[in-house]
């Protein structure tokens, strides 16, 4: 639907940062776009908004105290990426000097900070700085946005931490002042890995324990591992790089690691020549040799699309996840003690879970000073951890299994989280107020659970766009060629209501629903949903707002090619008839065309070319006979 909306609001806010209303109250700043987070989502935004639209009049916004979202925030020992980093990068922004396959996170954070540098957004980026309430001005066709400004160093506390805080020290601990702001796009970067699950305080004897208890993802630094008895909730990817280091590196006296259910674990793609050779010789390929950058991404992320084959539920599929299990399987039994198992054995199709690419952990296991263990973390003492009776896996019901179910009592100085981030909560804690005043979770709640059409916009949320919103994780391939594809799509809608052509781009109810009916019931038929595994893909109601159902070359094609009926594009004066003069040429040129084609036709052109076509035609196919006649003469 198109139509023409008043031009006020253009007059009043235009395409550039400016202040309103300075000596009053109601003292606000005006970006034409407000870009919430810098992790990579955020990042790419900001630099696509300048290097395609031309655009540097915004501001990205983030709570935390330095550039780099969840590799920013997550610093535990060992952290590294488990995506090839040739792959896990900006194809606008390739970097030649990885010093691995896979780097640890502070050469990742180093990468995107020298991102922002290449592109000169430094200084549009605001960090301490907490988005906590966005509001669509109807009237006046902004997004009105109020900020926090925190204290340093405060914003990398979880949203729990901080709550905390301010019941013990009072605001002031926390907050600076707060701001409002307004805004003609929003675009939310805010990523699935930000809040950690906070520890379960009804576990009996939770007062009673001495010890520290943090989370992996707001990892201290500040406590000393050295002769300590330590207890890791959870075995996740994140565990599964941190928990190997802590006897070697880290000197703790013992470490058991509780596990509720068994993953997956794939070990990790080798590069050409092997990892020392590549250390030593990829820099010198990716600068000297011309294309050898983009070759080797193409079939990285070749390989990862063939990892599709494992997620459909039909015969083919179901035949080469069994193929990969047997594989893993194999390489469990050759990797970690006998002991184990039994317990390290999924009895769900792999793919279902997120899987574990590991370098470190089934080796680790051997450890004699590392226990894995399925038994339930029942209570706590002043330096104890009671574990059973029972068993988490396999189940109790189980009467074959040799898996110790019997209680035990274990001296534990430090517990340490790493049990997952609230990814079903998106963009959680933010408060993001549409049209007629509905909040965006609660359509997530109407409408059954999270979704956004292309993961990326909502009805009654004009001018609102999200990079790497619901349902647009992969499951086997890089998160930031997901993300690039957002933007390059959100590119598309934001240019014209930045050079005034368009007052409001919003989704059409009926797309996003359908988009929304689509991907659940594509779901129903990958391993996702049908593999027989509980997983932080699905909310407690089964909603699985995670994953996208179709592979990412899929995901690419409609993010270039956007389906624009499914949009409704209010048009301003100015843009209408910049539309109209289009249409108007394009109509132009058509008849132009027919009257050519008409002319050419009555000068006998038409029967002309079809006589030399033939003739053409007529050489190739004697010149083709002869070069036929002469190989086979050869042979």
């Amino acid at each position: 639907m198109s139509s023409i909306l008043n031009q006020r609001p253009d007059v009043m806010y235009g395409n550039s940062i400016r202040k309103d209303n300075g000596y009053d109250a109601s003292s606000y700043t005006y970006y034409p776009v407000a870009i919430i987070g810098a992790g990579e989502s955020g990042i790419a935004m900001g630099c696509r908004l300048k290097e395609v639209l031309g655009h540097d009049q915004f501001r990205i916004f983030d709570r935390q105290s330095g550039i780099g979202g969840t590799w920013w925030i997550n610093r535990y020992p060992g952290v590294a990426c488990d995506v090839p980093a040739i792959f896990y990068s900006f194809s606008f922004c390739p970097n030649p000097q990885w010093t691995t396959f896979y780097p640890e996170g502070r050469e990742i954070v180093t990468y995107l900070q020298g991102v922002c540098d290449k592109y000169q957004i430094v200084d549009k980026i605001q960090l301490n700085t907490d988005v906590r309430e966005c509001k669509w001005l109807e009237d006046e066709q902004v997004w009105e946005v109020t900020l926090q400004h925190l204290l340093t160093g405060v914003g990398d506390l979880s949203e729990y931490d901080r709550a905390k805080k301010i019941r013990e020290e009072g605001r002031q601990s926390v907050y600076v002042s707060e701001e409002k702001i307004r805004c003609k796009v929003l675009v939310s970067s805010v990523g699935g890995l930000v809040e950690p699950k906070v520890w379960p305080e009804n576990i009996p004897g939770n007062d009673k324990f001495q010890g520290e208890i943090f989370h992996s993802a707001r990892w201290r630094y500040d406590v000393d591992f050295t002769d300590k008895d330590v207890i890791v909730v959870g075995t996740g990817c994140s565990a599964a790089q941190f928990v190997p280091q802590l006897t070697k590196k880290y000197g703790a006296k013992s470490v058991t690691q509780l596990m509720r259910s068994p993953p997956w674990v794939v070990p990790r793609q080798i590069p050409p020549g092997g990892n020392k050779w590549w250390e030593k010789w990829s820099p010198w390929l990716n600068t000297h040799v011309r294309g050898f950058g983009k070759v080797t991404r193409f079939i990285i992320a070749a390989g990862a699309e063939y990892d599709w084959r494992l997620f459909g539920s039909d015969e083919y599929h179901e035949k080469e996840r069994k193929k990969m299990e047997a594989q893993l399987l194999a390489h469990m039994h050759k990797s970690v003690p006998k002991k184990y198992h039994e317990i390290l054995t999924p009895n769900y199709g792999v793919g279902c879970k997120r899987r574990i690419f590991d370098t470190t952990w089934f080796s680790g296991l051997n450890d004699p000073f590392i226990e894995l263990t399925t038994l339930p973390l029942a209570s706590l003492g002043e330096k104890t951890v009671t574990l059973g009776p029972g068993r988490t896996y396999p189940a109790m019901s189980d009467t074959s299994s040799s898996a110790p179910s019997h209680e035990v009592t274990i001296p534990a100085d430090i517990i340490v989280l790493a049990n997952g981030f609230e990814t079903t909560k998106w963009l959680h804690p933010l408060d993001i107020t549409g049209r007629d005043g509905k909040k965006l979770h609660d359509v997530f709640d109407e409408r059954g659970g999270a979704q956004m059409y292309m993961g990326t916009a909502m009805d009654g949320f004009p001018n609102f766009f999200t990079i790497f919103g619901p349902n647009t994780a992969t499951g086997h391939s890089s998160v930031i060629l997901a993300s690039e594809n957002m933007v390059n799509m959100s590119l598309k809608f934001i240019g014209p209501i930045l050079k005034g052509d368009v007052a409001i781009a919003e989704i059409k109810k009926d797309a996003e629903l359908e988009w929304a009916r689509d991907t659940q019931s594509a779901l129903k038929k990958r391993v996702w949903n049908t593999g027989g595994c509980g997983s932080w893909y699905k909310d407690e109601k089964g909603w699985n707002s995670t994953v996208y159902p179709y592979t990412q070359i899929w995901f690419t094609i409609r993010c270039m090619f956007p389906t624009w009926s499914d949009w409704d594009i209010k048009y301003t004066r100015k843009g209408l008839l910049k539309k109209s003069a289009l249409t108007l040429l394009k109509s132009l040129a058509l008849v132009a065309f027919i009257i050519g084609i008409i002319k050419e036709r009555q000068h006998g052109l038409v029967p002309r070319s079809k006589a030399y076509l033939r003739g053409v035609a007529r050489t190739l196919l004697v010149s083709g006979a002869s070069i036929l006649q002469v190989a086979a003469n050869k042979v």
